[in-house]
């Protein structure tokens, strides 16, 4: 079956607001549309629970409410129980939390590994443990193709590694990392695994507890819902790390690693993303069944889709003189988040575009040390063209026949 793209689109009210008609948005890597379920949950959160939650008055008892059921819905749609799934500030400022923790725990001469494949958010907290004595390791990309190598990461695996961490995908490379077989490998040696989903959850929320990571984040904000990080933290892990929250919060797991107060509001919004998956599986005539099949046949949806509008725009950009695609060349193996190396500096590009009616970006986008291994300049940076399953083909042709005029 075939995603009902105009069913898609009527549930974003983007695309019939007049401030942004005959724009067509491709930079949603930094942050999606918001689709009208979390609109509606987070207005009537601030127009009729704005109370302290969890008292035993009705507006601060419904308050309450709707923040548990966004954290069982989405804990159920990922796969984890309800109290491993926390919620944050952004997902830069958990992994700082986690990192806190972890420079608790870890004793010095015990070695982490991270990428040059990352967003700074999952490589920076991680790298700057070597001030307590923690040996930092890192997993390089191939420097022609930005790809990660399992096999470099095995020569960097022994008995000292306490942590491996990694993207599910690169917010500039795109590929899309084996984290079955690479969280099988950490768990063989002995190691926890932390893995970077921003980049890779607004194409299809995962089955993290098949998947197996220990720790998985993203973003609510790139997921078409409010400006909330999620954190699933398993419970092995979660309940051997050291508590960041009050004290008396210490026995609670998903307060654990929230040390400052949630955004009630924010949270409680998170269930619209739920809403918004059992909208398009209803609507497509999807299982129902449990919330991680429901949500499989969405994500199923999304990957025909994207995969359909991405295999054109590769083709397009590929072959072209002075234009360096960062990534694999076939969709299936990719994200459709598409970095462009260009002979010149790549912010003036997306303005460019901008004159066309493509929204874009230019920049590092936080992925100088990705960047700077592949031997690109990020002064430079890169032109980034990314896109969902609410993207339209013929956004895309008009996308491609923009890029004709500016590069």
């Amino acid at each position: 079956m075939d995603l009902d793209i105009d069913f898609v689109r009527a549930q974003f009210p983007a695309f019939s607001e007049p401030s942004l008609k005959g724009q067509a948005f491709f930079e949603n890597a930094g942050g999606s549309y918001t689709c009208a379920p979390v609109i509606r949950r987070l207005t009537r959160f601030y127009t009729q629970r704005k109370v302290q939650p969890y008292a035993p008055y009705e507006a601060s008892r419904l308050g309450g409410e709707e923040m548990d059921e966004a954290r069982a819905r989405m804990a159920a749609i990922l796969g984890v129980e309800t109290d491993e799934l926390s919620f944050g500030p952004s997902t830069t400022a958990n992994t700082y939390v986690l990192a806190q923790a972890f420079r608790q725990w870890l004793k010095p001469g015990e070695a982490i590994v991270v990428t040059n494949q990352d967003h700074e958010a999952n490589s920076g907290p991680w790298r700057r443990l070597a001030e307590e004595g923690i040996e930092v390791r890192e997993w390089q990309v191939d420097p022609l193709t930005g790809h990660l190598d399992p096999q470099d990461l095995a020569v960097l695996l022994d008995e000292d590694v306490r942590l491996v961490c990694f993207p599910h995908c690169s917010n500039v490379v795109g590929e899309i990392n084996p984290v079955v077989e690479i969280t099988a490998m950490a768990h063989a040696a002995g190691a926890f695994v932390c893995v970077d989903g921003v980049s890779y959850a607004p194409h299809g929320l995962p089955d993290v507890g098949n998947l197996g990571p220990d720790i998985y984040l993203f973003s609510a904000y790139k997921t078409y819902g409010p400006h909330q990080g999620v954190m699933v933290i398993r419970r092995p892990l979660g309940e051997l790390l050291p508590n960041q929250g009050h004290y008396f919060n210490g026995g609670t797991l998903y307060k654990r690693f929230t040390p400052a107060g949630p955004d009630h509001a924010q949270v409680a919004a998170c269930a619209g993303i739920a809403d918004y998956y059992d909208l398009l599986c209803d609507h497509h005539g999807g299982p129902a069944s449990d919330p991680v099949e429901r949500a499989a046949f969405v994500n199923g949806l999304f990957h025909a889709h994207e995969t359909a509008l991405l295999q054109p725009l590769l083709d397009a950009v590929k072959d072209r003189n002075a234009v360096r695609l960062l990534g694999p060349t076939r969709a299936e193996r990719r994200a459709p988040t598409v970095a462009l190396a260009l002979n010149r500096p790549a912010a003036p590009v997306a303005a460019a575009l901008a004159r066309h009616g493509i929204m874009a970006g230019g920049g590092d986008f936080y992925a100088v040390r990705a960047l700077s291994a592949q031997g690109i300049d990020p002064e430079q940076g890169v032109l980034r063209l990314s896109f969902t399953h609410y993207t339209s083909a013929a956004e895309v042709g008009r996308l491609i026949e923009a890029l004709d005029q500016v590069l």
